[in-house]
């Protein structure tokens, strides 16, 4: 495992401000709800936070948002980078005679950790507070607690008392359940813990780095936002990059930190800088992309450390779009991912976002040439 250290030049922020600024839009993002295919809430704020740094907002069929920043050259390259909005959650599927919920997840759930926490299911009349079904150890038998818990079988429990009171509130199949989490610092305020920083993370990133760059002449025309129902399997990317046309394409995602007994043989450990993923299991960066990422990196002494996924990101369907779409993730780290309660180190989102603004700042049509020409 190689991982690379330095100082960020440009990307050192004091803990005060990080408290005022930057904590304070995290918390916004990640308390903000909205799972695969509801991802409304956040799409709200992405566009309120957008519009005073871009040129105009544009959104495709699904849902995705994003800020363009339009070049005078009409040959410069169209640079798209894309968090996601989609948090992991559920979706109401049944209700039970005694006003209980059956669900199916959406996306990747371990049953394990869903039992015993509380969620918001959000229907057409508001949200409703629920907490889902667990098995108290009074009750359990020898063969029942040998069983293997399945997320269906884990009902989700408003407090009502029968199929009809649930239907007098409103309650319908196919509204969503999204978990319910307060944001914290750690006590040495060097991590946070969350819900959602898969993927609020790019979210952040996009807002912030857009920020930095408003008053900046860029060599390309950017297109940054957030695309939907990354978590269910890719879907959101594709109509954005169908639409957008982008000529390179970075995603901004979380990914699983494996870091708890040893950072020997492992990848993605808190604090030691954003992720240069080089292959998971739908994309292998491309050469030139990767030589890229690792000059900018050096030549702006910004940590990070290679990183190998189990899972995928948006970029693995962004590059097979269209006549192939050049694609790469920026990504951080987090522990417990896919739960309630993440937790991720500061100093990674903040090497993340320098390299976000470096990469933007450095595609001009030669380094996008000398990427291609390298692939």
């Amino acid at each position: 495992m190689t991982v690379i250290r330095g100082t960020i030049s440009s990307a050192t922020v004091s803990r005060s401000w990080m408290e005022d600024k930057t904590f304070a839009l995290i918390k916004e993002l990640t308390e903000l709800q909205g799972t695969s295919g509801n991802e409304r809430n956040v799409r709200n704020v992405m566009r309120e936070k957008m519009e005073p740094l871009v040129d105009r907002i544009e959104m495709d069929g699904l849902g995705g948002i994003f800020g363009i920043r339009e070049n005078a050259d009409a040959t410069a390259p169209r640079i798209m980078v894309a968090a996601h909005m989609d948090e992991v959650g559920f979706m109401l599927t049944g209700i039970t005679d005694r006003g209980l919920f059956r669900v199916v997840p959406l996306g990747g759930w371990n049953p394990y950790v869903v039992s015993a926490q509380r969620f918001t299911l959000q229907t057409a009349k508001g949200d409703i507070p629920v907490i889902s079904s667990s098995v108290p150890p009074h009750l359990l038998r020898d063969a029942a607690a040998a069983q293997q818990v399945k997320v269906a079988d884990i009902l989700f429990d408003a407090g009502f008392d029968s199929k009809e009171e649930a239907l007098a509130f409103g309650v319908r199949p196919g509204d969503t359940i999204v978990p319910q989490v307060e944001t914290i610092w750690t006590a040495n305020k060097k991590k946070i813990i969350s819900k959602a920083w898969d993927n609020r993370y790019g979210n952040a990133v996009v807002l912030e780095t857009l920020e930095a760059l408003k008053d900046e002449k860029l060599p390309n025309t950017l297109i940054a936002g957030a695309n939907v129902q990354e978590e269910v399997g890719l879907r959101g990317t594709k109509g954005a990059v169908h639409k957008f046309k982008p000529d390179l394409f970075f995603a901004v995602d979380c990914s699983a930190a494996d870091d708890l007994t040893t950072t020997k043989d492992t990848f993605g450990h808190l604090g030691e800088g954003f992720l240069l993923r080089i292959q998971d299991p739908g994309m292998i960066t491309l050469k030139g992309m990767r030589e890229f990422l690792l000059d900018t990196a050096e030549t702006h002494h910004i940590p990070y450390q290679y990183f190998v996924s189990k899972g995928g990101t948006d970029a693995g369907a962004a590059h097979v779009m269209n006549d192939g779409v050049p694609s790469a993730v920026i990504g951080v780290c987090a522990r417990y991912i896919h739960t309630h309660q993440t937790m991720f180190h500061i100093d990674d989102y903040a090497a993340a976002k320098e390299m976000v603004a470096q990469v933007i700042k450095s595609l001009d049509k030669s380094t996008y040439e000398t990427i291609m020409a390298n692939n």
